[in-house]
């Protein structure tokens, strides 16, 4: 099959690597040049120096990063004249996934949004999850696509149910990014090394996949995330305070006070600095 992909920074580039390797032809177009070459590297891969030579393809994958840049592209292969199914494997608005469907139907393409679970080592490993919304025809025709890059792709219904899974997987994570590192100031205040409670803590049923990866997590797109989830539950009429209070909390936090928390000698949270004191003066006032 030939399978476009637009955008190959660091996730695309391993996500079209692995459809390559799986057999697929692999056209490959991105704004950045030095990324698309580094993309073009990779056996089986090919540039497309045009967005519009992607409209012969049978199945594109979209991996950019906001609503309007889904848009566009979507857009453009229309425009260029592509009918094959085109899936969203970014983190967009559901209520933009129907309006790209809408456009895609219009002209008889097929539309998925599929976007991805397990970030840039999911990508690299293959091992990410597809999260799908579309019609059950159009998701079978790029499941032998997504298998390439993940170990599960999920048909949780129509059209933005894709996003929405991914916006509560995201509503999770972020929840366990604020909870972590409450616990762990707790520890540290408390005279227990952070890292070491963390690694214990990693032994126990209060694991998380969050804390697994502390070390990594970039908190890149916290804002962005919380904003599509609030704004869904505020559409729904439904109140969901805990996350109010995520979408405040997260924004204090960030790899460089993760890891002040972690392993450096001063730490704060909330401008409240983390001195740790023995457990037998903490627990007598």
């Amino acid at each position: 099959m030939q399978v476009g992909f637009v955008g190959v920074g660091a996730m695309g580039a391993a996500m079209a690597g692995h459809v390559a390797r799986g057999g697929h032809d692999v056209l490959a177009h991105d704004l950045d040049s030095a990324a698309l070459a580094r993309a073009a590297a990779q056996p089986g891969v090919s540039a497309a120096d045009a967005l519009a030579e992607l409209a012969r393809c049978a199945v594109v994958i979209v991996v950019v990063a906001t609503d309007d840049q889904s848009r566009s592209v979507v857009t453009a292969l229309l425009d260029a004249g592509f009918r094959g199914v085109v899936a969203i494997a970014g983190t967009n608005h559901p209520r933009m996934m129907m309006t790209l469907a809408e456009a895609c139907t219009a002209v008889g393409a097929g539309f998925v949004d599929a976007p991805v679970v397990y970030g840039l080592k999911g990508a690299q490993d293959g091992a990410l999850v597809s999260l799908c919304g579309g019609e059950a025809a159009h998701v079978e025709t790029i499941r032998p696509v997504l298998d390439c890059y993940s170990t599960s792709v999920e048909h949780l219904g129509p059209v933005g149910c894709g996003q929405l899974g991914k916006t509560c997987n995201n509503m999770m994570h972020w929840a366990a990014c604020v909870a972590n590192f409450e616990v762990l100031s707790l520890a540290r205040a408390c005279g227990i090394d952070a890292q070491e409670m963390r690694q214990t803590l990693l032994k126990c049923p209060a694991r998380n996949t969050t804390l697994e990866r502390w070390d990594s997590t970039r908190f890149t797109w916290h804002e962005k995330d919380m904003d599509v989830a609030l704004d869904l539950s505020q559409q729904a009429g439904l109140s969901l305070p805990l996350f109010g209070m995520v979408d405040q909390l997260v924004k204090r936090l960030g790899p460089d006070r993760v890891r002040a928390l972690l392993y450096e000698a001063e730490a704060e949270y909330l401008g409240q600095p983390l001195v740790p004191r023995p457990l037998s003066e903490v627990a007598q006032g």
